[in-house]
């Protein structure tokens, strides 16, 4: 699957079966489902899920809370993005789905 098939999907009635807890996420943040999102996150990025902590600070920057992005974005790994929320999520939605 590539981002305009997972687009494609967003207008489903839920996500994809198969796909990876942060994609699930992004699916259902992109679906306006904030705390369903935050939820599948928190819970995956407490086995150490680095992906999940990306998603993680990518809904708390959705959120407007700054800080605690920049928490989220060092837990892992990941510079402090600074462009719109709209290619943030493309660009996580595309690197997530091009692993095997």
């Amino acid at each position: 699957m590539d981002l305009v098939a997972f687009r494609a999907t967003m207008s489903e009635a839920s996500p994809p079966d198969g796909l990876s807890p942060s994609l699930e996420a992004l699916w259902r943040a992109g679906n306006g489902a904030w705390d369903a999102a935050h939820g599948i996150v928190q819970t995956a990025g407490e086995g150490g899920d680095a992906d999940a902590d990306w998603v993680h600070a990518y809904l708390h920057r959705v959120e407007g809370d700054l800080g605690n992005a920049g928490y989220w974005y060092r837990r892992a790994g990941r510079p402090v993005a600074s462009g719109s929320l709209d290619d943030e999520w493309a660009v996580i939605v595309t690197d997530l789905l091009r692993r095997p």
